[in-house]
C-alpha cells in the first residue's frame, strides 16, 4: 500500500512511520469532507501508539467542523454497533491481530458499515488535495471552520455500556449458564468488554490475554496464537474457548478436547443450523477464495448455496446486502451475522456458538466432527521486500501457472499479496498432506527469489 492507501481493512503500517499523526490528522480532515456528518464515533485498540492517533484522527475530523466522540479501547464491532443506533459514521483505530507496533485506521460510514471503494476513492483524492495545499502557502488553511464552528471533542468511554447490552440482548438471559467457557481477549480492545458479556450470559468465564501493556497486544496471544486457549481450555476443563484478535471482529474456537477451529468450521456449523431452523436467507453463505474446498463439498451435500468473493469482509458484506443474505464470513474468523451486526463481531460469534452447544446438548467437538472434513491446506506469509512487484513478476505468474497445471483435479492454489501488510500470502490445498506442503514450499522460495524478504 501508497501512503494513505486504503487496503483491504483500511490504511494500515508501521506507527509513526508509514502512520504518521500527521497522516491520521489528514485522514480525519479527508473523511470529514466526503462523509459530510456532523458527528464521529472513534474508538481504538490498545496499542501504544493508540492514544496519539486517535487524538490526531480526531483533531482532524473536529478541524472541519464534526463533533467527536470519542469511546476510548472498544472492539471495531462495538464502534459500529454505536455507529448504527446513532446513524453517524465512525473511525477505528486499531492494526487488528498485525504487531504491537503497527496501527491502522478504518474509517466506518454512517450506520457502522465499511465503506464502499468508491467512497474510499474519494477519500484518497481529498487526502492528495491536503497534501497539495500543504505545499501552497495561499491554499494553506483556507476556509477551515474557526470559532463557534469547530468540531467538539467529547470523551465518553461510558458508552460502550451499549455495545455489551446488545449483545447481551441477541439470547435469552443466562442462555450459557451450563458452559465453563475460556475466552482469549489478545490483550487487545475486548478486554474492557469480554467478561462482562460472557457473565452477564450466565457462563462461568474465565479470562486469559486481559493485562494489555500497550506493547503485549496479539503476543503469543489471540486468534493468530490460539494454541495458549487451547492449553486453558484443557487446563480449566472448559467446554470451550473463544479466541479473539486485537480489535475482537474475528474468533477462533477451541473445543473441550483442545482442537483449533477456524472460520470455516465456524461457518459451517451455522449454516447447517440456520438452515435446519429455516433462518438462512435463500438458503445461502458467503465465503471468500480462501474457504476450505472441504467446506464447499460439506455445503453441496447439505443442499447449501454458497457465493465465493475476494479475500476482505467488506466483500462479504457488499455481497449478503447484496442479495439480502444472513450469513457470510471468512476462514481467518470474521463471521457476519447480517440481522444481528453490521460488521464481523468476534464477541456476537462466541455467544452464538456457545448458545448452539447448549441449544443441540452436544458438545463442541461432537458438533465439528459431524461438520465437514477439511482438505489439508498449507498457509504461508511470506515478508517480502517488494510487495507492488509482485502483480508484473512473469517469474512467479509462471511457477504458479506451472503449479496449477500440475495439481489440477487434486486440489487448487491461491498466492495473492496482503491488503493490510507487505506480505504475499501463499496457499495451497490437496487432497495430499504431503503434495501440499510441496508445493507449497516452491512457490514460497519463488517468491523470495523475485521480490526479497523483508528486513
Amino acid at each position: 500500500m501508497g501512503r494513505g492507501r486504503f487496503g483491504t481493512d483500511g490504511v494500515r503500517g508501521l506507527a509513526n512511520g508509514l502512520l504518521t499523526p500527521e497522516l491520521a490528522l489528514n485522514i480525519g480532515r479527508a473523511s470529514a469532507r466526503v462523509l459530510d456528518a456532523p458527528m464521529v464515533v472513534i474508538g481504538r485498540d490498545t496499542r501504544r501508539s493508540g492514544p496519539m492517533l486517535a487524538a490526531a484522527l480526531a483533531a482532524g475530523f473536529a478541524s472541519e467542523g464534526v463533533d467527536v466522540i470519542d469511546v476510548g479501547v472498544l472492539p471495531t464491532p462495538g464502534v459500529a454497533s454505536l455507529c448504527a443506533s446513532r446513524g453517524v459514521p465512525g473511525a477505528v483505530v486499531s492494526a487488528s491481530h498485525n504487531p504491537f507496533a503497527d496501527n491502522g485506521i478504518k474509517i466506518l460510514a454512517a450506520g457502522g458499515t465499511k465503506l464502499s471503494d468508491e467512497v474510499e476513492a474519494a477519500i484518497e483524492a481529498e487526502l492528495d488535495a491536503l497534501d497539495a495545499d500543504a505545499l501552497d502557502a495561499d491554499a494553506f488553511g483556507a476556509e477551515r471552520p474557526t470559532g463557534e464552528r469547530i468540531g467538539e471533542i467529547h470523551s465518553e468511554p461510558e458508552l460502550a455500556q451499549g455495545y455489551v447490552e446488545h449483545l447481551l440482548g441477541c439470547l435469552p438471559p443466562r442462555a450459557l449458564a451450563s458452559l465453563r467457557i475460556v475466552v482469549d481477549c489478545a490483550h487487545g480492545a475486548a478486554t474492557p468488554v469480554a467478561r462482562e458479556v460472557l457473565t452477564g450470559l450466565g457462563a462461568h468465564c474465565i479470562v486469559i490475554g486481559d493485562e494489555p501493556t500497550g506493547t503485549n497486544i496479539n503476543d503469543g496471544v489471540g486468534s493468530t496464537h490460539p494454541e495458549a486457549l487451547a492449553e486453558a481450555v484443557l487446563a480449566h476443563h472448559a467446554d470451550l474457548g473463544l479466541a479473539l484478535d486485537g480489535d475482537a471482529d474475528r474468533l477462533v474456537a477451541v473445543d473441550h478436547t483442545g482442537a483449533i477451529l477456524d472460520g470455516d468450521v465456524l461457518l459451517a456449523l451455522f449454516a447447517k443450523d440456520l438452515s435446519t431452523r429455516g433462518e438462512l436467507s435463500k438458503n445461502t453463505i458467503v465465503v471468500t477464495v480462501m474457504t476450505n474446498l472441504g467446506f464447499h463439498r460439506a455445503m453441496q451435500s447439505a443442499e447449501i448455496e454458497v457465493r465465493v468473493v475476494p479475500v476482505g469482509d467488506r466483500n462479504v458484506m457488499h455481497a449478503l446486502d447484496a442479495e439480502g443474505l444472513s450469513l457470510g464470513g471468512e476462514q481467518s474468523g470474521h463471521v457476519i451475522f447480517r440481522s444481528r451486526a453490521t460488521t464481523g463481531d468476534g464477541l456476537l460469534t462466541g455467544i452464538l456458538l456457545a448458545d448452539l452447544v447448549v441449544r443441540t446438548s452436544t458438545p463442541l467437538a461432537e458438533l465439528a466432527d459431524g461438520a465437514l472434513t477439511l482438505f489439508p491446506q498449507v498457509l504461508a506469509a511470506v515478508s517480502v521486500a517488494d510487495v507492488d512487484g509482485f502483480s508484473t513478476s512473469s517469474e512467479i505468474r509462471e511457477a504458479i501457472e506451472a503449479a496449477e497445471t500440475q495439481i489440477e483435479g487434486r486440489g487448487r492454489i491461491l498466492v495473492r499479496a496482503s491488503g493490510t501488510e507487505p506480505v504475499i500470502r501463499v496457499m495451497v490445498e490437496a487432497e495430499d498432506a504431503d503434495e501440499a506442503d510441496q508445493f507449497a514450499r516452491q512457490l514460497v522460495e519463488t517468491v523470495i527469489g523475485a521480490l526479497g524478504t523483508r528486513q
